[in-house]
């Protein structure tokens, strides 16, 4: 079968073939652009109608949401203590902060507490967080600490036995105690969370440690200390290497927890816990 014949193409088509080419380029470019600044737009409107970027795992995260939530383990500690007597025997923790603040000069009583809503607020500010809380996501908060301090008891049960994590109530009855865990649940976790724990990871830090294993040093120094500090003083408990290390691994469980959950979570879950063991 023979083919008809064609001529060659001339210059006027080559051109006329390049241009299409160019045509079709830049559209494709327009378009890829276009769908860019879609996604751009859509997902800055995702962020400012507070998307998943500011949902539950982030607010209940922020120091500000921390202060909220903690605020009540504040106020029934400090004004069942006023209620019961301040000469009564008070935390551990609480007694160790209030000695350094004396030491340095610092003697008025309702300092401690002020200093830690202070601390917190400015934690926040150097944060850049938006300056707002949710009470639906302190709801969700009060029903994480729940489940967290469930968690802890399941491991405490695993070795047959259950501790608390204060070395002494304030007086005999139940309301003393429960003052008494809320005030462990707070300056605990002020003490050796709040303060310490960042102080250790900076230390090690300085000293050539790096990120990763100052993180993981803070974590266990903070937590042994945790666990000593329940032995320190008149009213500690005797030593007996069963409480101890469980007193380190419920240490490092509230460590890790500050650290992934933040402090309101850390301090909720270490009152239900007390509370947990203490009264039920």
């Amino acid at each position: 079968m023979a083919f008809p014949r064609q001529s060659p193409p001339s210059d006027d088509d080559f051109a006329e073939q390049a241009w299409r080419q160019e045509t079709a380029a830049d559209a494709h470019d327009a378009a890829a652009a276009a769908t860019a600044d879609a996604g751009l737009g859509a997902a800055g409107e995702t962020s400012e109608s507070g998307g998943p970027g500011e949902g539950y795992w982030s607010l209940s995260r922020t120091p500000l949401t921390s202060l909220v939530f903690a605020l009540p383990l504040v106020l029934a500690y400090e004004g069942g203590v006023l209620v019961l007597g301040r000469g009564s025997p008070r935390n551990g923790a609480d007694v160790w902060l209030r000695q350094f603040l004396d030491a340095l000069g610092f003697g008025s009583y309702f300092l401690l507490p002020a200093l830690t809503v202070i601390g917190l607020l400015a934690w926040h500010h150097i944060e850049h967080d938006r300056w707002r809380f949710s009470p639906v996501v302190l709801a969700g908060m009060a029903v994480e600490c729940v489940l967290w301090a469930a968690a802890l008891v399941g491991v405490a049960r695993l070795q047959d036995r259950l501790w608390p994590l204060v070395a002494a109530g304030l007086g005999d009855g139940i309301f003393g105690r429960l003052v008494a865990f809320c005030g462990a649940g707070l300056y605990e976790e002020v003490l050796f969370r709040l303060l310490l724990l960042p102080s250790l990871v900076w230390m090690f830090e300085r000293i050539g440690f790096s990120t990763v294993a100052a993180g993981l040093c803070g974590l266990v120094f903070s937590s042994l200390l945790f666990s000593l500090a329940h032995y320190v003083g008149p009213l500690g408990d005797t030593f007996a290497i069963y409480s101890f290390t469980f007193r380190f691994l419920a240490g490092l469980f509230f460590a890790i927890l500050f650290t992934v959950r933040g402090f309101g979570i850390a301090a909720g879950s270490h009152a239900v816990y007390d509370i947990l063991v203490g009264l039920l």
